[in-house]
């Protein structure tokens, strides 16, 4: 049984380090593409002619409290407005219809091409709206914005003259966050998304490797989404299932660092909890749907096949981690008990290498948007400590995500509440779309609290302190997102 154990703990931190080899070469490609001064084809904005015509597309679905802000943000986007329409693709089944159909209303009197579209079901939730909207859609390409995001005035002017080369099927950019240091919460996720959006989209990118369409702040070749099969809403993340097939068609996607795009971050638990959700079991259905296409294409490279393995199976670390988390406890005992075994636990320790390399990895990310030097190093090394036991509290909730993604358990669509609270109007207290339901998992995760605990006083009992650290962020982690869960706003 000891033995078993060891193999399976070994196994796990295996994986473990080849996925962080895998971060190691986007870190490198980063580096790279830094040094490349890329010189793109700009459309001539004055020969009206040359200009492609653009559709905007604005899935809705119950957004009292950011619709307003939205339409009146995208109103202002800087583009010939004989050249641009706006389609308002509204699926609420509350008193925001009425809200946003008035605001559409006196947009359209200020002479925008801007239409309410409603359906009578949400088939396909926001992949079916996409799909039903892009069948009258007017332009060649396709902008498309989630109701909390705020496109600056020149996003198109930006954006679409990439456009020039043919090949390119999407543009994607890099989100902002609104509301980065409104608490604890939103800055280790903006920790998180700063990683993703600039260290992996650009390695990945300049690494001609698959990347993603991130469901908003981008922009589709309107042929190249009807190439690839058009929406669906078999998987939770209709944008990451899309963006595989149209890759797989050899369509080229352009990732543009430099243009931010600000959205607003979830500030309560149960909110980040069902993104979060929704993003892990997304991703573990699209490894289910997708993965064994492109390992048997023959066009795609052996090095993308190896990149994409980890993109779609990144929610599965998660699983992983947990379970690393659960066998560190016995396998502390074991070592302790079997001294024979000693030699084997000094060889595996080489795998702490594997953190360092994330280290490097989420300190070049977080560099890019803070700034370098000590004081920000030491900043900076507190939010990746933070970071990493938040996700390692997160790691039940994300697994159980996971795991139906994998066995095909299908789920609806469940929309992340918006707060807008620049807004005196609005206040997390008054938000009517914070999920109140008491979840069964609290009760293991309150388990885990305990038997991590546990764990810290094993090290002491043994005066064994080899895993002290990571005990100490699984208790400090699970106890964030249990006290979280179940404060009241």
């Amino acid at each position: 049984m000891d033995l078993a154990i060891i193999i399976l703990y070994t196994l796990a931190l295996l994986l473990v380090f080849f996925y962080s080899i895998s971060q190691l070469q986007l870190l490198l490609n980063y580096l790279k593409a830094k040094k490349t001064d890329e010189n793109s084809e700009v459309f001539d904005f004055s020969n009206t002619e040359e200009i492609p015509f653009v559709t905007i597309q604005l899935p809705l679905y119950n957004e009292m409290y950011v619709v307003e802000r939205l339409l009146k943000n995208i109103a202002e986007i800087e583009y010939p407005r004989e050249k641009l329409e706006i389609q308002v693709l509204d699926d609420s089944t509350d008193q925001s219809l009425a809200k946003t159909a008035e605001i559409v209303r006196k947009l359209q009197k200020s002479g925008l091409d801007i239409k309410h579209i409603t359906r009578t079901n949400r088939t396909g939730f926001k992949a079916g709206a996409l799909k039903e909207g892009l069948e009258i859609a007017k332009g060649e390409f396709i902008a498309i914005f989630d109701s909390d995001f705020m496109p600056k005035k020149d996003w198109l002017l930006k954006t679409v003259p990439h456009f020039t080369d043919p090949e390119i099927g999407v543009v994607q950019t890099r989100w902002g966050h609104l509301n980065r240091d409104y608490s604890i919460l939103t800055k280790i996720q903006a920790f998180a998304l700063d990683f993703h959006f600039i260290l992996e989209q650009t390695g990945r990118n300049f690494g001609k490797h698959f990347i993603n369409f991130n469901g908003t702040a981008g922009i589709w070749r309107k042929s190249c989404i009807l190439e690839a099969g058009n929406w669906s809403g078999d998987t939770l993340t209709e944008d990451l299932d899309l963006s595989y097939r149209a890759q797989l068609k050899n369509w080229k996607f352009k990732y543009l660092e430099e243009v931010e795009t600000p959205a607003e971050l979830p500030v309560v638990m149960s909110a980040a909890k069902s993104q979060q959700f929704r993003w892990n079991k997304g991703a573990a259905e699209n490894f289910r749907k997708n993965y064994w296409k492109i390992f048997k294409s023959k066009t795609v490279s052996g090095r993308t096949k190896f990149h994409a393995f980890f993109h779609l199976l990144n929610s599965s670390m998660f699983l992983i981690v947990l379970f690393l988390a659960v066998l560190s406890v016995p396998v502390l005992f074991i070592k302790n008990s079997n001294p024979q075994f000693s030699w084997f636990f000094n060889v595996i320790a080489f795998f702490a290498v594997s953190t360092v390399i994330f280290f490097f990895c989420y300190y070049v990310a977080y560099s890019k948007i803070h700034g370098r030097g000590i004081k920000n190093f030491f900043k900076f090394t507190g939010m990746f400590l933070t970071f990493f036991s938040v996700a390692m509290g997160f790691s039940l909730h994300n697994s159980i995500a996971v795991l139906e993604g994998h066995f095909g358990k299908k789920s609806a669509f469940i929309r992340t509440p918006k707060f807008n609270l620049d807004s005196l109007k609005s206040t997390i207290q008054s938000n009517k779309y914070i999920r109140k339901k008491f979840s069964a998992n609290l009760i293991i995760e309150f388990l885990l609290f305990l038997y991590f605990g546990f764990a810290i006083y094993s090290a002491f009992a043994l005066n064994d302190f080899g895993l002290l650290i990571f005990h100490l962020m699984l208790f400090a982690g699970f106890g964030f997102v249990i006290f979280k869960s179940i404060q009241i706003p």
